[in-house]
């Protein structure tokens, strides 16, 4: 990218602040980050909850497991079929209606008194969790452009930090209260987050200056991929930063569940506080973007990410070695990950959903990737096998960033209004 992108944001965001109205004070935002961690913590309650749900619904092992697969099918169908609307309905509507969606699947769950019921139930929690990704973009079109990437990278910290927690909080109020107590209060927080957020969110809506069927819509997604190269880049390091990210949290659970430690399910789960230290990477490196140092932030990063894997090796022999990984690893991950969106959003800000929703395909794939191959490869041929499956999603990251460093042209460089920049992304509607 050439000037790191500096030249071309500073043009836009000169041109396409013009007659924009301000914007929201940063409790705003505050509060996108909030309900973007409640509402994709949803995905990752069920993961310690999952023999618990066995046993009190009386589910074959296979059928436990398939908790897990729906909810992510569901989530993978939500950024690709609902996301997108985002750039041609009013958002703020859009987001109330799936927090309430939300909050129906939500109480299905946690009265589900069949396999069938709570099957269907995650599916739906999934798919309308994908409200996340809507948040994500209507926090990026809010923020001021020469501020953009501190916005980003504030809102993904309330992501990450939502994931990272999710495990912790649902095996802690599973012990205390059981599984269903965790859906019902997280029904609860949904929609009260619905409520302030019908009540805070601004009314306009950029968004829905396209109009465009809905197949055309999704289309249009595709046909963005197709001509923009950056896009396609930024979307192969997210799918191989996640793939490690996966790896390691996929599979940490079973070297520290065995000898020597034999650690409980909430220890495992606190590891999570650990990596809630990363989150502090996405604001950091949302700020360094804004200064136009993408291309170094991207180096950077996938440099700790291929590094962390060497403490991480010595987990068996050292908890020390696993909390500087764990930290290492969410740090660099997280990093790329919002410099990736803050520089994609860039391409075509009338096209921020349908540009955030695809490469959060990506994301799933790579997230989908890693949880299977690491572990089917533990079982195999245990830790250091693992570990060794991260660093090669790893170093193929650093040596994509390393050949395409020099070849790839800066974020929207052609684009030089707000205008120009709506007929550009028209044209790629059609």
């Amino acid at each position: 990218m050439s000037g790191d992108g500096r030249t071309a944001t500073r043009r836009i965001g000169t041109r396409s602040g013009e007659g924009s109205p301000p914007a929201p004070p940063r409790g705003v935002f505050i509060l996108f980050a909030v309900a973007c961690g409640a509402a994709v913590a949803n995905v990752y309650f069920s993961q310690p909850l999952l023999v618990t749900m066995g046993h009190d619904l009386a589910m074959s092992p296979a059928l436990v497991g398939s908790v897990v697969t729906l909810t992510h099918v569901g989530y993978g169908l939500g950024l690709f079929f609902l996301v997108p609307l985002g750039d041609v309905a009013n958002r703020r509507r859009l987001i109330v209606a799936q927090l309430l969606l939300l909050v129906a699947a939500l109480v299905a769950v946690s009265v589900a008194r069949t396999a069938a019921v709570l099957l269907a139930g995650m599916a739906a929690t999934g798919l309308l969790a994908v409200v996340t990704q809507t948040l994500v973009a209507f926090a990026a079109s809010l923020a001021p452009p020469t501020g953009r990437g501190r916005v980003v990278g504030l809102v993904t910290s309330g992501v990450v930090i939502g994931i990272l927690l999710a495990r912790t909080a649902s095996g802690l109020m599973a012990d205390l209260a059981g599984w269903r107590s965790v859906y019902l209060a997280s029904a609860s927080l949904t929609a009260l987050l619905a409520l302030v957020l019908y009540r805070v969110l601004p009314r306009h809506s950029d968004a829905a200056s396209a109009t465009l069927r809905y197949g055309q819509l999704l289309r249009s997604t595709i046909t963005l991929f197709a001509r923009e190269r950056l896009l396609r880049l930024r979307a192969l390091f997210g799918l191989l930063i996640f793939a490690a990210f996966s790896t390691l949290w996929s599979s940490i659970a079973l070297p520290l569940s065995e000898a020597p430690y034999f650690l409980s399910h909430s220890a495992i789960g606190a590891l999570g506080l650990i990596g809630v230290v990363g989150a502090l990477a996405a604001t950091a490196a949302g700020r360094l973007n804004d200064r136009g140092h993408s291309r170094r932030t991207t180096g950077i990063a996938l440099t700790l990410l291929a590094a962390s894997w060497l403490p991480l090796a010595f987990t068996r022999s050292s908890l020390w070695a696993l909390v500087v990984g764990v930290i290492l690893l969410d740090l660099a991950v997280q990093a790329v990950h919002v410099t990736n969106q803050t520089l994609i959003y860039t391409l075509h800000p009338d096209a921020g959903s349908r540009l955030i929703g695809g490469y959060m395909v990506f994301y799933s794939i790579g997230s989908a990737t890693g949880a299977i191959a690491a572990t089917s490869l533990y079982t195999v041929a245990g830790w250091g096998a693992v570990c060794a499956l991260g660093a090669a999603f790893s170093c193929l990251g650093l040596a994509l960033w390393a050949f395409t460093r020099h070849g790839t042209p800066a974020p929207a460089a052609h684009v030089t209004s707000q205008s120009e920049a709506r007929a550009v992304s028209l044209n790629v509607e059609r």
